[in-house]
């Protein structure tokens, strides 16, 4: 059935859907060679009912009819904004599910460091779910979860990635009132295996196993965010994101899912009611909103996002801006990543490389100079503001000319 209607692995996003919907259970996924999940049907239990097909958000893809808004936000209260990815606005709208009794999902790490999506129901929990986690997490039975807590009532909020809420909404197949979902400018979402070789990597390196994980570390500051591990016995791993090893294959696009190159989920127009994203470049559109500790970029995409923000209001600054203009410096909100050219060979040594030796490979130049373009490009409208782009420029043909 599924698996004969997406044949193309570029196709099919891994959204648990049509496995979540089957009622023989006849639907597995299973991880192919790159480490992402696939439908696997059993026909000797399939009654071709065809509710796997009716429920994909690909074959059946809903398209978002609204008028956002965009702001730039930050939490208040430093410490949480601190611990988040950019200005720590999740963890206020997930307080707010939580006090009127209800449940948070989104992705957290397991035992194992793997990324899974689960729920929580107490703000002490809310840590697990705060922060980047820059896998493609497992959906599993949440999906399924999720129904069951809207049918008894209870309001649910679900984050995820713009195809989870896709997912998740072709599996329900009817609006519910007490659901609120919150989706991320993503940028694509890399393989579960690369980072199950990357922990194993820091593993072998440390000689010990990770307490903790944030991929967004602000110690040199929101811009400038690291990668940071804590080992037992006190062992500490920290590097900015343009010298980790894992965001640079990340960052260079070469191992994301096939279906993340030609996104069918990229547009302003979404199905969330609230779209989280990083403010990059805040500092040349509003920089009263910049301290280089985390300004965030709020999509308000229905009603219910707009109430949400009003509902939260106190406790965060915040400053409506074009939305258009909001974009400039974050492509990933419109635009689906760049394929590498150097992918399959990528993948094709994965498992006979080192890391270390896999990424030196392949992945050593694309980040750098992606890296200084942004840069330039950030400098170049900087002296552009202050009068002295024309003045430099001039400047520069006068050497050329000795």
């Amino acid at each position: 059935m599924i698996d004969l209607e997406i044949k193309d692995k570029k196709d099919c996003i891994g959204c648990y859907g049509c496995l979540s919907i089957c009622s023989q259970n006849c639907i597995t996924m299973i991880s192919d060679e790159e480490g992402f999940w696939y439908p696997s049907v059993d026909y000797s239990e399939c009654i071709k009912c065809g509710l796997c097909i009716k429920v994909c958000p690909i074959i059946n893809k809903a398209i978002a009819v609204n008028d956002p808004s965009a702001y730039a936000c930050m939490n208040k209260n430093d410490s949480i904004r601190l611990e988040s990815s950019s200005g720590g606005i999740f963890t206020l709208m997930a307080e707010e599910i939580i006090d009127n009794n209800g449940v948070v999902f989104g992705a957290a790490f397991d035992d194992d460091f793997s990324v899974i999506h689960k729920y929580v129901e107490s703000k002490e929990q809310l840590g697990e779910l705060r922060g980047s986690k820059y896998v493609q997490s497992r959906i599993g039975d949440t999906y399924k979860q999720v129904k069951n807590f809207l049918i008894n009532g209870r309001q649910v909020l679900f984050s995820g990635t713009p195809c989870q809420i896709g997912g998740l909404k072709s599996y329900l197949q009817y609006k519910y009132d007490n659901l609120f979902c919150v989706d991320i400018v993503c940028h694509g979402v890399p393989s579960p295996k690369v980072w199950k070789n990357y922990i194993n990597f820091h593993k072998k390196n440390s000689n010990s196993q990770p307490l903790s994980v944030s991929f967004r570390h602000k110690n040199k500051g929101w811009k400038l965010y690291s990668v940071a591990f804590l080992f037992k016995e006190n062992i500490k791993y920290i590097k900015t994101h343009d010298k980790d090893l894992y965001m640079r294959a990340y960052l260079s696009d070469i191992c994301l899912r096939p279906s993340c190159y030609s996104c069918k989920f990229k547009s302003l127009n979404r199905q969330s009611d609230i779209t989280l994203a990083d403010f990059w470049g805040i500092q040349n559109i509003l920089p009263e909103m910049d301290d280089d500790k985390g300004t965030s970029l709020v999509f308000i995409n229905s009603r219910d996002g707009q109430s949400m923000l009003q509902r939260i209001s106190e406790k965060i600054s915040y400053i409506k801006v074009d939305i258009y203009q909001s974009v400039k410096f974050n492509s990933s909100s419109f635009k689906s990543s760049n394929y590498n050219l150097k992918r399959n060979e990528f993948f094709n040594e994965l498992d006979n490389l080192s890391f270390e030796r896999l990424i030196g490979k392949y992945c050593s130049d694309k980040i750098y100079i992606r890296i200084n373009r942004k840069l330039r490009s950030i400098t170049k409208v900087i002296l552009r503001k202050i009068g002295l782009l024309d003045l430099i420029k001039k400047l520069i043909n006068s050497f050329r000319k000795i």
